[in-house]
């Protein structure tokens, strides 16, 4: 399996736990923390997932997914959105992501959507 998992979150906590577990999984992962840089890393990456935290400064995860899903090297990459806002999952939904998280989130559950999307 080698898949590669682009994780995006302004947290630099929550990134490197998430990247941790991740990994622990067998997956690739590429991180970036400031989302007004993601569109290049990704670019850089060609991850075949992202996962994507709703609230960020500067860029939003909303944002982020709009300007991804306009570009067609984009479109039908699986992007799961998470958060902790209570109105994450409607977010996520308008949106256009294949899939939301509410946090604090289950490994096994955040494991379990990435491995369905893939």
């Amino acid at each position: 399996m080698d898949k590669k998992v682009m994780i995006c979150d302004d947290d630099k906590g929550i990134l490197e736990m998430m990247e941790l577990i991740v990994e622990d999984f067998g997956y690739r992962v590429c991180t970036e923390a400031n989302s007004m840089k993601l569109i290049k890393a990704m670019e850089r990456e060609k991850p075949d997932i992202l996962l994507l935290d709703i609230w960020m400064p500067l860029l939003s995860g909303d944002q982020v997914l709009k300007n991804l899903r306009a570009d067609p090297k984009f479109q039908k990459l699986p992007v799961i959105m998470y958060s902790a806002s209570n109105d994450g999952a409607a977010i996520a939904k308008k949106t256009g992501a294949d899939d939301y998280l509410p946090k604090p989130f289950d490994i096994n559950v955040l494991i379990e959507k990435i491995q369905k999307l893939l």
